[in-house]
C-alpha cells in the first residue's frame, strides 16, 4: 500500500490534494518528507497528520470522515461527574509537556507510531508554542494523566492521551473543552474513530467540511491566555 501513495521529497515535501488518500488504509496520503517544525504546521493546517510504526518511512493520513469534538458538546458521564466531585485534583496548561508525551509514549506498544523520531518532532512544535499539553494532578503534585495536541490559531488537533488512574485523561479532555469554549476555540479533530472518544461526545464529520472549518479556525488568531502556562478549571 505505501508504494501506492507519492513519495515526498526530504528536504521539500509538497503535499498532494486530500482527494488523492486511499480508502485502504483509510485516508492514507503520502510517504516520506520529513518532522520538521514547518513541516509538521503545514500538515495539520492542510488536514493532514503523521501516523507510523517504526519499521515504516513516515507516513501522512487525510482520513474520510473524521472525528471531531466540538468543545461545547463534550459528554460527561454520570461517573465521571461523580469524579469530579469527589477528587481533589488540578488540571494544569502546558506545565510540563515532556512528562506527558512521554507517558503517553510508554503506553503505547513498542515499535507503534509515537516512536523516539514522533516525540522529539512534537517536543520540537512544543518548543515552537505549537504543542500543549494538559495535565491532571492530584493534591500532592503527582501526574495522574494527561493529553497533548496541536494548536493552531484556534483549532486544537488532538494526538494522545493517558491515565494513571481511572478518569484521569477524562478529566484532562473536560477541562481542555471547556478552556477552549471559553476561549472561542470550537473544535478539537480527534483523527480516526474510536468507541471511546465517541461515548465523550465525538462525532464523525466529512473531510470536506471539516478542513473548511479547521483552514477557517486557524487564521483566527487565539488570546495570548489560551497556552500560557496556568492551572484551568477541571
Amino acid at each position: 500500500m505505501i508504494s501506492s501513495v507519492p513519495r515526498l521529497d526530504e528536504l521539500r515535501p509538497v503535499f498532494p490534494a486530500l482527494e488523492k488518500a486511499l480508502d485502504s488504509p483509510p485516508g492514507l496520503l503520502a510517504s516520506g518528507g520529513n518532522l520538521k517544525v514547518n513541516t509538521l504546521i503545514d500538515a495539520y493546517s492542510r488536514g493532514i497528520f503523521p501516523w507510523f510504526n517504526e519499521d515504516n518511512p513516515i507516513l501522512w493520513y487525510s482520513p474520510d470522515p473524521r472525528l471531531v469534538l466540538r468543545t461545547d458538546q463534550f459528554h460527561s458521564s454520570r461517573s465521571l461527574r461523580k469524579t469530579l466531585r469527589a477528587r481533589p485534583w488540578r488540571v494544569g496548561v502546558n506545565q510540563n509537556f515532556r512528562r506527558v508525551i512521554q507517558a503517553c509514549s510508554r503506553g503505547r506498544r513498542r515499535g507503534t507510531w509515537l516512536n523516539a523520531d514522533m516525540v522529539n518532532a512534537y517536543q520540537n512544535l512544543h518548543r515552537a508554542a505549537c504543542a500543549h499539553s494538559v495535565e491532571v494532578y492530584d493534591e500532592h503534585e503527582r501526574l495522574l494523566g494527561g493529553l497533548y495536541g496541536v494548536g493552531l490559531g484556534k483549532m486544537f488537533f488532538g494526538e494522545s492521551m493517558f491515565s494513571h488512574v481511572s478518569d484521569a485523561s477524562k478529566v484532562a479532555l473536560h477541562a481542555l473543552c471547556g478552556h477552549l469554549h471559553r476561549h472561542q476555540a470550537p473544535l478539537i479533530d480527534c483523527q480516526i474513530y474510536s468507541e471511546h472518544l465517541h461515548r465523550l461526545g465525538a462525532r464523525l464529520m466529512r473531510r470536506g467540511d471539516f478542513v473548511n472549518r479547521l483552514r477557517a479556525f486557524c487564521r483566527q488568531k487565539a488570546e495570548a491566555t489560551l497556552w500560557q502556562t496556568q492551572f484551568i478549571e477541571p
